[in-house]
């Protein structure tokens, strides 16, 4: 029997956000199923370790320092992937940071750093990279919202990361529209609760109410960065070739089941 294809040969991937959690997994899966991966962050020190774990696993993988809420340097760093790398096949949109509160405490100073590192960042990869998506001939989007981008809380108040990641969510539908006449699908991975290294030092942190909510999981338990990169693997490849404009949850089951 023939030893199986990778799923991602002969793709460039640039995934936003590969320092750690779910980019670093996702960079390792993508790269292991044979995509170039071009990547970037604000944590050098971070990317620096997932570029080298990429390449010690067998794999290609790139980064650079960019931020993502400015535009002229989004613009600068596609341009130099475009000149270095040819055509992107796949983007997956992943870097994100909230800042969390209830609606009678947020300011309007943290709501506008909401809009920007959950909107701005999945916005501006997007519009830059658009061109070189369509060029592909068969390209995939793939961005990140969340559970809080389809359901309410009443453990943590976030108003703003539930406004900006319903605004992802609604993003991926029109670009799903906008996409198809150019054979670029797009769809999003919805995260529920995931343990990573953020999470643990907030809402998964000892005294924060939402420490206990594997018990009102279906599934019993937390996720894993590597269960949302399988997911999110899957989107990205020719297997989902008729999927778009779709929006996997990844919650163990907990938008689905009402808690009795």
């Amino acid at each position: 029997m023939r030893p199986r294809r990778p799923r991602l040969e002969g793709k460039t991937a640039v995934i936003t956000g590969i320092a750690s959690g779910q980019g670093r997994a996702a960079a390792l899966l993508f790269a292991a199923e044979g995509a170039v991966i071009v990547g970037c962050d604000m944590n050098d020190g971070g990317a620096a370790a997932t570029v080298g774990l990429v390449r010690q696993a067998g794999g290609e993988a790139f980064s650079s320092r960019v931020d993502l809420t400015d535009d002229a340097a989004v613009a600068a760093r596609a341009s130099n992937v475009s000149r270095d790398h040819g055509q992107v096949h796949i983007l997956y949109a992943n870097a994100a940071a909230t800042r969390f509160a209830p609606v009678d405490s947020i300011s309007h100073e943290d709501w506008q750093w909401n809009v920007a590192h959950e909107m701005d960042v999945v916005f501006l990869p997007v519009r830059h990279f658009w061109g070189q998506l369509k060029a592909a001939g068969g390209a995939a989007v793939v961005l990140v919202g969340s559970t809080a981008g389809v359901t309410g809380s009443v453990t943590n108040g976030r108003l703003a990361h539930t406004a900006t990641k319903g605004a992802v969510v609604a993003m991926t539908r029109q670009l799903a529209a906008e996409g198809a006449p150019h054979n670029i699908r797009a769809n999003a991975v919805s995260p529920g609760m995931i343990r990573t290294e953020a999470t643990d030092k907030d809402l998964l942190a000892p005294d924060h109410p939402m420490n206990s909510i594997a018990s009102a999981i279906p599934l019993g338990r937390i996720g894993t960065p590597e269960e949302v990169a399988a997911c999110a693997l899957f989107l990205a490849s020719d297997e989902a070739s008729y999927v778009t404009g779709a929006n996997l949850m990844i919650d163990g089951g907990w938008s689905a089941v009402l808690p009795g």
